[in-house]
Parts: C-alpha cells; structure tokens; sequence
C-alpha cells in the first residue's frame, strides 16, 4: 500500500509516522508514505494555494490549480486501485467498511483541506470521493489523514502480527444480520481488582461458553453505547 499525502504541512506528519503499527509498517515495507507539499504546484512568487470565496464569506479556500497539478502530477495514470480522497467536514463518513474498501487499492492519494474549504470542483471533479472522520469541524485535513493512514495501513496484509485481530474487532458484522458490533469487554490480571472481579467464565477454560459469553457482552455493549449499529 502506498499514500500520499498533500499538504501544506508535511512536517506534521513527523511524529506520527514514526511510531505504532503505521511506523512498524513503515519500516517493515508493508506501507509506503510520501509527503507533497501542496505549494510546489504553485506558480507564484508567494506560492499561493488559497483565495477568497465568491460570492463573499468568511475565510479563504484552497485553490483548485495547484491540486489538479500535484495529483495529475503523482498520478498520471489513474485506476480502480489508485484512489483519490479529499478530506473535508462535507464529505461521507469514514468508517470500518470504508477502510476495509481502500485497503484493497494499492494507491491512495490524501488530498488535506485547510481554511475554509477547498473549491468545489476539486471534490466534483479531482477526488474518487470526499470523506469525513466525524461529525465535527477540524482545522485542517491532515489529522484527518493522520487517522486514515491509520485505519486502512493497519488493515494491510503483513501489518498487523495477528490477521484475525482485524476481523475479530470494533464494527464487524453481526452474525444474526441485525446490525455491527462493538468489541466485546476484554480483561487482564489481576482476576479481581478493587473489589471488582473478572466475570466468571472467562476464567472457568471452557472456550464454547466464553464464544458465547463475548458475543452476547458484545451486543449488550453494543446496544448500550452505540444503538444507531443496531438494525
């Protein structure tokens, strides 16, 4: 799998890359990252990659030339499995089915919103789709990124130690159909802490009670916590 991220700040990404599953993959070859700086597509003195909205309104938004270049320019040939992704607070939601999708390309290019917004024809005519990490505002596209290098790196063969813990997780489908589930509440030792124990068949060693023991915590968790999973 091979990112690449542009943005007008490619040292953000410093820290993040270096450390986790992303920076073992990194290392191991599984993921490949490559930083753009969204101002080598300019053609002013100043660099310029933003401009004032028409019609009027507050702040400014990222200009559509220098992200048609730098994408034609990282990506003259474009596939099913070379993907381009805007990150805005417009887009569709990103969530597991999502990441498990891009996991199967083999390239992705992570276009970083800054300011106001980026012109519209960027996200009609440029990116393969728009996505957005939460209900809610960022600064800037690039922690967004961040998350979804994140989320469809760990979900690349080879990444992750234990393939089945990428199935066996938060958002898988529930075997009945009637929905997603979260993961099930997990324990480790001490057996019993504060007063409160580990519940009693995770320790009593038969493995067909604990399946069905986690899978119903899993439902009840569900339910609780995140009811809009459940059909």
């Amino acid at each position: 799998m091979k990112f690449h991220v542009v943005t007008i700040f490619p040292e953000f990404f410093a820290g993040i890359l270096e450390h986790g599953v992303l920076g073992r993959a990194l290392k191991n070859g599984s993921v490949q990252v490559t930083m753009h700086n969204l101002r080598d597509w300019t053609s002013d003195r100043h660099k310029t990659v933003d401009d004032r909205p028409f019609g009027g309104g507050e702040g400014m938004l990222l200009k559509p030339e220098p992200l048609f270049a730098a994408v034609e320019s990282i990506l003259p040939q474009r596939g099913p499995h070379r993907k381009v992704v805007l990150l805005s607070a417009q887009g569709r939601r990103f969530d597991q089915a999502v990441a498990r999708r891009l996991s199967q390309a083999g390239e992705i290019v992570l276009l970083c919103g800054r300011y106001e917004g980026v012109d519209e024809r960027v996200a009609e005519h440029l990116a393969d789709e728009e996505l957005s990490v939460g209900d809610f505002v960022l600064s800037g596209g690039e922690l967004a990124a961040a998350l979804v290098m994140d989320a469809v790196g760990r979900l690349v063969p080879g990444v992750v130690g234990n393939a089945d813990s990428t199935v066996c997780e938060s958002f898988r489908e529930d075997e009945t159909g009637e929905g997603l589930l979260l993961d099930c509440p997990q324990y480790t030792r001490p057996a019993e802490f504060r007063g409160w124990p580990v519940p009693e068949v995770l320790v009593g060693g038969n493995h067909d009670e604990i399946r069905k023991w986690r899978l119903q915590a899993a439902r009840d968790k569900t339910a609780r916590n995140r009811p809009d999973l459940v059909k």
